[in-house]
């Protein structure tokens, strides 16, 4: 068995955001030789998300809402945990949107439903993170 790791790095210039990751998490199983298996890719810090959904505008603006509905950023006071910073609304929002998502690896592509993409979502945004890429098989 092999196995392959490789990092992501993002820094959206806002504080809020979503990006596709599908095609460099396909590069990276390119790169790895790996034909079957199982693919992981995990957000390596607390306030954002991977998760796989449709790429589709309207669902990415539904996203948007439905998670500022039930954890809205301000007021700041709102939340215990802000007091040096003020992201106790990206905390909720990534519980809530997931920390990973695992792919099927079927004949050196990632084995998707239709519509399916992989996604990072950004809830404290504006300064340097990661994304962990682990793949392993034969």
């Amino acid at each position: 068995m092999k196995s392959y790791r490789k990092e992501l790095w993002f820094q959206l210039p806002t504080r809020r955001g979503l990006v596709n990751i599908t095609p460099q998490v396909e590069q990276a199983l390119a790169e790895s030789g790996i034909k079957e298996g199982l693919l992981l890719v995990n957000a390596m810090h607390i306030t954002a998300s991977v998760f796989i959904n449709d790429d589709e505008s309207g669902l990415h603006a539904d996203f948007e809402q439905w998670l500022e509905g039930l954890a809205p950023e301000k007021p700041y006071s709102r939340y215990r945990h802000n007091g040096f910073e003020d992201n106790g609304d990206a905390h909720l929002k990534r519980s809530i949107m997931g920390r990973e998502t695992v792919v099927a690896v079927t004949d050196g592509r990632l084995d998707f439903g239709p519509w399916e993409q992989i996604f990072y979502y950004e809830f404290d945004g504006k300064r340097k993170k990661r994304v962990l890429i682990k793949i392993i098989g034969e």
